[in-house]
This record gives C-alpha cells, structure tokens and sequence, in this order.
C-alpha cells in the first residue's frame, strides 16, 4: 500500500494539494494528514477528486517518526521534520520507507510525500 502524505497552510487549496500529490508522483492507495488537519475543505474537496480515503495521523504519532527532511520551523510546531513525510510513514506503516520524500506545491502552500512497503525486501 502506498500512502501520500500532506501538510498544509490554512490557505492552502485543493488544487495546491493536487499540485503537491502530483509533484510526488501521484499514486496512492489513501491519504495521510495530521488529525487536527482532516477536516479542511480543501483536504475534504481534495480527497473527493482523487476519490481516495484520508487517514488523521495523532499529534503524538507525528512526534515520534523521523523524517530525512528536517525544516526547523515544523520541528519546533510539530516536532518532526516533515510533517508530509512523517504522516506517510505513520499511514504506511513501520515496514515501510519514502518512495517520494517532501515535495511542495507550486503555490508553496502545501507538502507531500509518499511512503510504501519496500517491496524488494526478501520476504521469506
């Protein structure tokens, strides 16, 4: 399962989720975002146009999850790197590693990654 992680600024629209998901490569099995964050009208229009399910990511998840990215303003917010990253990582499970790691929307209002199982790990 591939999971696309965001955040997002409050301004942040569906199209600039769109143009984060795209950048990142834009396929995914469902959504991650932080739980304070799943209800936004953009998220909510966002995930009606791709038709996939969003999955809220717990404040205290976010905070345990290292990122390769590391932006200070998010770790002092939200205590992780990449809010983006750690929500697809969370969603993905512990298996799973970046295949997309933070990208930003073109309008720089929202980030996306996308986390995934490595499937050339021997499963044996």
């Amino acid at each position: 399962m591939k999971v696309a992680g965001f955040g997002y600024r409050g301004a942040a629209t569906a199209d600039s989720l769109l143009m984060a998901y795209q950048a990142a490569g834009g396929r995914a099995d469902a959504l991650a975002v932080p739980e304070d964050k799943a209800d936004a009208p953009c998220l909510v229009a966002f995930a009606a146009k791709v038709g996939l399910p969003v999955q809220p990511v717990a404040a205290e998840v976010l905070e345990s999850i290292a990122t390769p990215t590391q932006a200070p303003r998010v770790i002092e917010k939200r205590g992780t790197g990449s809010v983006a990253e750690a929500c697809a990582l969370a969603v993905a499970g512990p298996e799973s590693r970046l295949i997309a790691t933070r990208v930003i929307s073109e309008d720089r209002m929202a980030t996306c990654a996308i986390a995934g199982l490595d499937k050339t790990k021997d499963t044996a």
